[in-house]
């Protein structure tokens, strides 16, 4: 059982960066690609970004596309999303994903294990 546990939500202005953290408890973290989805309440959670096991592809939702860097490090067990150029539509619960499969999805189905989330907030 991955646990996941993120970090680095508040609330900002638009125009702000954040960069959100998640820690996973898995020692073999690297057998895992990673994800960030985000939910606004009373809508669905959806994709943000992936990266690969390796870190050597990533995907994003044209949504953050240039504005959003998903990034991870293997040895600190930890993704990261850098977030620039904050916009209110933003505003979210932002969730780290783990999947072990090797297949790219943006599908959260896929994903085996989730974080509790965090909160971002995006002031105009």
């Amino acid at each position: 059982q991955v646990q996941l546990v993120e970090s680095g939500g508040g609330l900002v202005q638009a125009g702000d960066s954040l960069r959100l953290s998640c820690v996973a408890s898995e020692r073999t973290f690297s057998s895992y690609a990673m994800a960030w989805f985000r939910q606004v309440p009373g809508k669905e959670r959806v994709f943000v970004a992936r990266i690969s096991r390796s870190g050597s592809t990533t995907y994003y939702a044209d949504s953050v596309k240039g504005r959003f860097t998903i990034s991870r490090d293997n040895a600190k067990n930890t993704v990261y999303l850098i977030m620039n150029s904050l916009k209110p539509a933003d505003t979210a619960v932002y969730y780290c994903a783990a999947d072990e499969s090797v297949v790219a999805s943006r599908v959260l189905e896929q994903y085996d294990y989730w974080g509790q989330g965090t909160q971002v907030t995006v002031s105009s």
